[in-house]
């Protein structure tokens, strides 16, 4: 898998997750997971974006 697809790939996974632990500490009122959800589905984001770049110049 090239390294451009890999962190796609990657950063969508980081996305899900950290959505559903974002959710998950609305749910159960616990602002330290919810935090954690939002900076994860952040950083997944930012890594997918750097995939789609390394695509665009053919690393």
């Amino acid at each position: 898998m090239k390294d451009s697809t890999k962190d796609q790939v990657e950063g969508k996974l980081h996305e899900v997750k950290g959505a559903i632990k974002e959710i998950a500490g609305k749910l159960s009122d616990n602002p330290k997971l919810e935090g954690e959800g939002t900076g994860e589905k952040i950083a997944g984001k930012v890594q997918a974006k750097i995939g789609e770049v390394k695509k665009v110049l053919g690393s």
